[in-house]
């Protein structure tokens, strides 16, 4: 299942997931970086669990619940991470953020207030060419904080 809808698609079994969803799916919100699992661009939730699309197998994630960042907005209303990300500024080219939204949400799911050092681990797997990462941590704790209020993650 992914991003809540079932999906039969015929697959080379070495096929990596992160071609699976960018070239058969047309989800290209999912970004083929670095090929070897250093920059986190690629990104997705497995089972609520972060992991690298780039280094899996496709097959491997068979019956399993993956959300990408397309899956994460609700109809037209941005999630509140993708919310906080552009209200603090966190976002410039874009390239990285899709992942780091996946991975922030992960945290944010199993931690739900943060330290900005405990942030900072949960997205050590994600890096940035163009904002640095004060933003992004920024982003992270503001969306934390407004779920801390009732909001939702």
């Amino acid at each position: 299942m992914v991003n809540g809808k079932l999906y039969e698609i015929i697959i080379e079994p070495r096929m990596l997931l992160v071609d699976v969803l960018r070239e058969r799916m047309g989800l290209t919100g999912t970004k083929y970086a670095c090929g070897t699992g250093d920059c986190g661009a690629c990104t997705v939730l497995v089972d609520g669990k972060p992991i690298l699309s780039c280094l899996t197998l496709a097959v491997t994630v068979r019956d399993k619940n993956i959300l990408t960042i397309e899956g994460i907005a609700d109809g037209n209303t941005l999630h509140p991470l993708q919310q906080a990300f552009i209200d603090n500024g966190a976002v410039q080219c874009g390239f990285c953020i899709p992942g780091m939204v996946l991975s922030a949400k992960a945290l944010l799911e199993e931690n739900p207030l943060p330290t900005r050092n405990e942030i900072q681990a949960g997205l050590a797997g994600n890096l940035c060419r163009c904002t640095g990462y004060v933003k992004v941590i920024d982003a992270v704790q503001a969306a934390a904080e407004t779920a801390g209020k009732g909001g939702k993650i």
